[in-house]
């Protein structure tokens, strides 16, 4: 029998008394056979049923679901209370169109002079080409987006010969990039372009729509039962804007692992070295980015899945708070944890990208009322004096649970470097609960994942499905009505923790992987793999941005020993994108010396 147990309402639990506690999964690493014989025990009818059960039982999850009174009422999708202002930014209408949008933000990032980077004199360190290079570029006649486009089709062409295969893409239609870049260098020619972003390539994850490439969800048969008939709205926002979009880019099938893993069409290399995984589930849109390929790449987060694989590719990521984009168009459009994001090589590009897809859909309007979108000033000075009244709250025993203490030294290093340089206090703080909020986002994420695939599970789909995901989806299964319910009441539980502490710091600073870019073991490519505990490594900072639906966003910073990336995550409060964008570009520009030239490098703009 499961001994019953207590928890004190939120309200009432006295922070002095909780103690860090290490997460250890229990579960096995499998690949291989033992993977596909593992897979077939737990979807056999009662035995599965009883390893699922022992699995959950040494993972503390009956005992959480189950066997606690949880006093909270459920919390069934984030709810945020009203939030302050923040200080020196610029309100935009989110009923603007996309292209106006995007010219307010180009209007508050600092100064630059392209021309400079033309000139041939000799910069001090490795740098990517940023959209206002492209724009320079294709402004000055230097080049043509149709010049671009042959550089990227050769490439992308090219990689399909690669060994070990590179897939970046799921999807590709040259022919598709050709008459996109045409029209864009005619408006360049007849000098109309649509808005800054008018000729920048960017790809887009397998689960967001694009027309008139299927959505595959990197699946076999998606685009069987579900057909593409128009652009995700994200997307239509951002063709508006003149965006050149090169194809739907590969991902951890359906988005279920952290990896980036995929038999179904290869597994995308990390750049920076190819032998290791580029962290998923966004996997094509990071390395993409990463690899200089495209300027930017929409992800998709419900569990890190912009965050995680943006860190160990060494780009930005950002997670935008829940409901601050509109789903529609995308698969997982019917969640409560997922949000679609940004990926780019640089914070102001993110910016950019982020200006032209934001805008609640009705829907989310009406429940979760949000405020009006800003972005950061950054285009004066007086400005930059702002982030040194900004508070960072830190979790130290938390902060340092990782696998190498590269990653912490890194991270810490940088926040000396911004109270030093900006006067940023570091605050010490807890966060109670990370086990009851890992469960609960598990135990959400799943249940709402086999809501939408049961239909089609049911109709013979599921056995198509990758070894990893089919583990998965038997895990989901085996979550109850209650075990749901119990989850979003520990979902208010931890919302009240969280707003407890934005009342005492301005932003949350972790590492943003609790590991580097793991190794792909060669047994794994065929078939997939499961590892939890590499998978905790991985998700061991993210939830609250999920679970909660808080910004958050990753900045690379640096590199371990073994010269791979680390990202430094800042997870802002509800609705406050402007923020953690103007404290992730003084990070930015903080570690931009260390940035590193990835092995896997394509300089596109540079057309001899």
């Amino acid at each position: 029998m499961g001994k019953k147990r207590v928890m004190v309402p939120a309200k009432d639990l006295d922070l002095s008394t909780v103690k860090y506690e290490h997460e250890v999964i229990k579960a096995p690493h499998l690949t291989g056979s033992m993977l596909k014989l593992f897979v077939r025990m737990v979807e056999a009818p009662v035995l599965g049923s009883l390893i699922m059960s022992f699995l959950k039982k040494q993972n503390k999850m009956v005992e959480m679901l189950q066997n606690t009174v949880i006093p909270e009422a459920p919390m069934f999708k984030p709810e945020f209370p009203p939030q302050d202002a923040e200080p020196s930014v610029v309100i935009v209408d989110e009923e603007r169109k996309p292209e106006d949008r995007v010219e307010l933000a180009l209007k508050c990032l600092p100064h630059y002079d392209p021309a400079s980077c033309w000139s041939g004199d000799s910069l001090p360190s490795f740098r990517y080409w940023k959209i206002r290079d492209y724009a320079y570029a294709y402004r000055s006649k230097l080049v043509t987006p149709s010049m671009v486009a042959e550089k990227i089709i050769s490439i992308i062409e090219d990689c399909n010969y690669h060994k070990p295969p590179t897939p970046l893409l799921i999807s590709f239609d040259a022919e598709d990039i050709r008459k996109q870049a045409a029209a864009s260098t005619q408006r360049f020619e007849e000098g109309n372009p649509l808005s800054i972003l008018d000729g920048i390539f960017m790809a887009i994850k397998d689960d967001i729509d694009c027309y008139p490439h299927p959505s595959k969800g990197a699946t076999t048969w998606m685009h069987e039962v579900r057909s593409v008939e128009k652009d995700a709205v994200c997307v239509s926002r951002l063709r508006s804007c003149g965006v050149i979009l090169v194809g739907k880019a590969n991902m951890h099938e359906l988005g279920m692992g952290t990896t980036g893993n995929n038999p179904n069409y290869g597994t995308t290399r990390n750049p920076h070295a190819l032998e290791r995984y580029t962290g998923g589930s966004s996997s094509g849109p990071a390395a993409i980015v990463a690899s200089g390929l495209c300027s930017a790449a929409l992800g998709t987060d419900g569990g890190g899945s912009v965050r995680i694989p943006s860190s160990l590719c060494g780009v930005v990521g950002l997670k935008t708070t829940y409901g601050r984009t509109s789903m529609e168009g995308s698969i997982c459009d019917a969640g409560t944890v997922e949000i679609i994001g940004p990926i780019a090589s640089t914070v102001e590009d993110v910016i950019l990208v982020y200006a032209a897809i934001l805008g609640s859909s009705p829907e989310d309007r009406i429940s979760l009322r949000p405020p009006p979108p800003c972005f950061p000033d950054l285009s004066s000075l007086e400005n930059a004096n702002t982030l040194g009244s900004l508070r960072l709250g830190k979790y130290t025993e938390w902060f340092n649970d990782v696998h190498s203490t590269d990653i912490s030294d890194v991270c810490e290093d940088v926040l000396k470097l911004l109270s030093k340089s900006h006067g940023c206090e570091t605050i010490e703080m807890v966060i109670p609960e990370l086990h009851e909020m890992r469960t609960a986002h598990v135990v959400s994420i799943g249940s709402e994942t086999q809501c939408s695939l049961n239909p089609d599970c049911e109709d013979g789909k599921g056995v198509k499905l990758t070894y990893d995901t089919r583990i998965s989806m038997a895990l989901f299964r085996s979550f109850t009505a209650s075990d749901y319910v119990a989850a979003q009441c520990l979902r208010r539980r931890i919302m009240h923790h969280h707003m407890e502490i934005f009342k005492k710091v301005d932003v949350i600073v972790t590492p943003t992987t609790g590991m580097t870019a793991p190794k792909i073991p060669s047994s794994a490519l065929k078939d997939g793999e499961t590892d939890m505990q590499v998978t905790a490594y991985l998700m061991r900072f993210i939830i609250a941005g999920n679970l909660l639906g808080l910004p958050a966003i990753t900045v690379p910073v640096g590199y371990d020993k073994q010269g791979l990336p680390i990202g430094l995550q800042l997870i802002g409060r509800p609705w406050g994108e402007a923020t953690i964008l103007h404290l992730a570009s003084a990070v930015e520009e903080l570690c931009a010396k260390s940035r590193k030239k990835p092995a896997s490098f394509y300089d596109i703009l540079n057309i001899k």
